[in-house]
């Protein structure tokens, strides 16, 4: 039996936490946890005693983002689904991070039932997008957000929304600088819900999805489709997939230049970009 990456508990009747379960590597996403996570989710969905899902996350980060010491190239095909992924080059690697990374984001944002992010320390790059594809966010009072990835020659993360979360000219400074944001700002801004003491992080999540699983499901399922909807009719949809395109412009630049998926010119070190920004400017 392959490791258990995920911890799937039942708090109350109606309300299931799903917690990312890699501590040791600050909850990294390789593809069993994202495939382990994506089961979790459809279960919880396909429960009509749940009326309310919480993600949170063991350890004392919320997730470090994509485990990059495999890439998803390194995986075997039948692993995939969709059109391309078993092809050479650009082409497969596309197709992998359309199914893993921006497919499961996009149906996991769609998930019928209210969704709660409870974050806690780091929140870097993909943890950004398990974050964003909740309806809710609630932050700890020491919980950091960044995307470093603009220093990896790569034009931010394949859940690209950042300027729905932040509006459009903090989205560009937030990537340009790949500076630690706090919640405190991430409040500020909107992102988040509401930031507490981290000691009190799970049991106001949870009182939280309470007083939600109060109301009527059905009323939840159609609230939550109009909002979403929503954004779509603005353009979210179409602007994620034009985002991810360029992703992968970027991912193919760097290949032809450097032979690598990313620029090795950039990286900075986490303890150089992981200063948190506060609200104080």
């Amino acid at each position: 039996m392959s490791e258990s990456l995920i911890i799937e508990e039942r708090p109350t009747p109606d309300i299931a936490r799903i917690l990312l379960n890699r501590p040791r590597t600050r909850n990294a996403q390789n593809l069993d946890m994202l495939r382990q996570l994506d089961a979790a989710f459809m279960r919880a969905a396909a429960d009509d005693s749940v009326k309310v899902i919480l993600l949170g996350a063991e350890g004392p980060d919320f997730s470090s983002g994509h485990d990059l010491r495999k890439s998803l190239d390194q995986e075997p095909a039948e692993r995939f689904s969709g059109v391309g992924v078993s092809s050479p080059g650009g082409q497969g690697y596309m197709a992998r991070e359309a199914d893993v990374y921006l497919g499961l984001c996009r149906k996991w944002r769609d998930l019928p039932k209210p969704t709660i992010a409870q974050v806690q320390g780091r929140c870097i790059a993909g943890g950004l997008m398990l974050a964003w594809v909740c309806d809710l966010i609630i932050a700890s009072d020491d919980a950091l957000f960044m995307d470093p990835v603009v220093a990896m020659g790569i034009s931010g993360v394949e859940w690209f929304a950042h300027p729905w979360e932040l509006g459009p000219r903090k989205a560009k400074e937030l990537l340009f600088t790949g500076a630690a944001w706090s919640a405190a700002e991430a409040h500020r801004l909107g992102m988040v819900n509401h930031v507490v003491p981290q000691g009190e992080l799970a049991s106001f999540t949870l009182q939280l999805a309470e007083r939600i699983a109060q109301q009527p499901a059905l009323a939840l399922k159609a609230t939550k489709e109009a909002v979403n909807a929503t954004l779509d009719y603005q353009g979210q949809r179409n602007a994620l997939d034009y985002a991810f395109n360029l992703h992968h412009l970027c991912h193919y630049h760097n290949v032809q230049t450097y032979g690598s998926l990313g620029d090795p010119n950039g990286m900075p070190s986490l303890d150089k970009t992981a200063k948190p920004k506060d609200a104080a400017e």
